[in-house]
């Protein structure tokens, strides 16, 4: 006799229904029963069903009965009537991502609602489950129903014992819904799109490592810990800097880069804490590498690149931090051509069928994998939008059946403009927080910048996130040891537009050897003036502060916050340096911003009928 037969035959000898009914109508979720029965909640599932203890669903008119309602939505709760109507017709479930959070928000909800929009168009009733009302996935006239509920196995299996769809897409929520796939398919819930061993392929570390060995992919070298001892036996063999991170986590949640055993050491408890369930993956810091985002639509036989997105700033900080630009604008034809055939490796490898996410990076010509995501990504509305294809429509449509062929959409889109991401960050909500980015995402919304030149791009995306760059005036410098020499050519561009250039003692000297010319400001603890009196003074137009070491960390804390609090454009990284002076040169050499509209690039790229 198996143990869950044992567990179903003890809960049946001391459980009887009206317990269960009061358990429930109280809010115990199947797993908060298990665990105070000591049993497990596929069996406390079982006992339920058994013994005919379900959820009913009522329903919230959203006319407020004064006209018949074609849209309501619908709650469960434990009572005795039902007010949901099952209808006859196909259907799909479409699971949204729950609570927007930073790491996890709207851009998921934007792949979820064009899903539905797609699906209803092709004749299917689309129901989504979500419980976020600060979301369209929830607006009552989106899909043809709504179910307000908790993203959980237990709450999605209920709905899909009463609605029984024909399927349900998982790939769209994020993390939330993905991390329910194997639960939904133990239920009898049917997957549509890739499968729940492909998403559980590519999440898990050890399979996925096998899986790019055998296609030949480079990856940093990497490690998975589950104690701090084998976590520091894996960064001792890799090497320091490493970069770690819990896996099945969202937005870079509790990811580092450490240095040394004991920030490492110091790291591991707070990992642990945030996921206590999975391993901690360790991989070794690439550094001044660049990163790269691929998005991919696939159905069972094609496979299309939608877009591939250069980070401005280097490998390390979040995806969702960092600038990015479409089509790249530094990479040579060869690892172009890497990237574009390893993307199209792994989407076969993993059988996808919809959306999949590929990161890599490029160190000194070589290609590497950061990770790869089986589902939508946060980048997939700036993609749709910067090459005129609603990406998440197309993947809906190839879940349920229909070609990419079919649909028309076989070949990657050639643009001619250039389209900038840029991330909006909410540093200015949170008095005394550090304006530094890093692996742990921060921003919490992006804009775009779109033109036929890089520089007024990104200057568009700078104006649309609320930074204004200055054509004239002082700008500040002050960068590590390791910046300095990378940072010559920055500073003599902007010597060349006019600016007047400040900096610390040790950048200044750089500058002076190198002669570039530059005047000496004291650091707060020097003397006076300072810089953060000339910030206060509004003597300062840009600010270029790279992170230095643990001795200068509180006045470059100080200084980034004051640049904050009195509307200095500043960048802490110096490709994102560079990025700024592009913008500055073509906005002295354009002198005008041309305004076009999303359709009218669109347009200039459509194919002649």
């Amino acid at each position: 006799m198996s143990t869950a037969t044992k567990h179903l035959d003890h809960l049946r000898s001391c459980i009887i229904r009206e317990d269960l009914i009061r358990a429930k109508s109280h809010g115990f979720s199947d797993r908060q029963l298990a665990n105070l029965w000591d049993s497990d909640e596929w069996v406390v599932r079982a006992l339920r069903k058994e013994l005919g203890v379900t959820p009913v669903y009522k329903t919230v008119d959203t006319c407020a009965a004064e006209f018949e309602a074609h849209t309501p939505y619908h709650y469960s709760t434990y009572e005795a009537e039902t007010e949901a109507f099952r209808s006859d017709r196909r259907k799909i479930m479409i699971l949204g991502g729950g609570p927007n959070r930073i790491g996890q928000g709207i851009e998921f909800d934007y792949c979820c609602v064009h899903a539905s929009f797609a699906l209803k168009e092709d004749g299917f009733e689309t129901i989504m489950v979500n419980s976020n009302p600060e979301t369209v996935s929830t607006d009552y006239d989106t899909s043809d129903k709504l179910y307000f509920e908790p993203l959980t196995a237990e709450d999605v299996l209920a709905i899909a014992d009463f609605e029984r769809p024909d399927g349900a897409i998982v790939q769209f929520g994020g993390q939330t819904p993905l991390n329910l796939a194997h639960d939904l398919e133990r239920g009898g819930l049917r997957i549509v799109g890739t499968s729940p061993n492909s998403i559980d392929l590519a999440e898990d570390r050890k399979k996925f490592g096998t899986l790019i060995h055998e296609l030949g992919i480079k990856q940093p070298e990497n490690g998975t810990a589950t104690s701090v001892e084998e976590a520091v036996s894996v960064a001792e063999t890799i090497g320091y800097p490493v970069l770690v991170r819990p896996s099945y986590v969202l937005g870079g949640r509790a990811m580092a880069i450490v240095y040394d055993r004991d920030a490492l050491v110091s790291y591991m408890a707070d990992a642990i804490d945030a996921s206590p369930e999975r391993p901690i993956l360790v991989d070794r810091y690439l550094q001044n590498a660049h990163e790269f985002d691929v998005d991919t639509v696939a159905d069972s036989t094609a496979i299309v690149i939608g877009g591939i997105m250069q980070h401005i700033e280097s490998a390390g900080v979040h995806s969702g931090d960092s600038a990015c630009v479409l089509p790249p604008y530094a990479i040579s034809d060869d690892n172009l051509e890497t990237v574009k055939a390893h993307t199209h490796a792994l989407a076969r490898a993993l059988g996808v069928v919809g959306l999949m996410n590929v990161q890599y990076a490029i160190q000194d010509g070589e290609v590497y994998i950061i990770e790869v995501n089986p589902r939508a990504s946060r980048t997939v509305p700036f993609v749709s939008k910067a090459i005129g294809v609603p990406l998440a429509k197309v993947a809906a449509r190839a879940m349920v059946g229909l070609t990419l062929e079919e649909q028309g959409f076989t070949k990657e889109v050639d643009i001619d403009h250039i389209a900038v991401k840029e991330a909006v960050l909410p540093f200015n909500k949170f008095p005394g927080v550090d304006t530094l980015l890093g692996p742990e995402m921060k921003s919490t919304g992006e804009v775009m910048g779109i033109d036929n030149d890089f520089g007024i791009s990104f200057q568009k995306a700078q104006l649309g996130a609320g930074v204004r760059l200055p054509e004239e005036g002082t700008v500040f410098i002050s960068v590590n040891d390791r910046d300095k020499p990378a940072v010559l050519d920055i500073c003599a561009r902007l010597s060349d537009l006019g600016f007047r250039l400040i900096a610390t003692q040790g950048t200044q000297e750089h500058l002076a050897s190198s002669g570039i010319p530059a005047e000496r400001i004291f650091k707060i603890r020097e003397g006076r003036p300072s810089i953060l009196d000339e910030i206060k003074n509004q003597n300062i137009s840009l600010m270029i502060n790279t992170p230095a070491g643990e001795e200068a960390r509180s006045d470059d804390h100080q200084i980034r916050r004051a640049a904050l609090q009195y509307g200095v454009a500043y960048t802490t990284t110096l490709a994102g340096a560079s990025a700024v002076v592009s913008a500055i040169e073509s906005m002295v050499k354009e002198q005008t911003v041309r305004i076009r509209s999303l359709q009218e690039f669109h347009t200039a790229i459509a194919p002649a009928p």
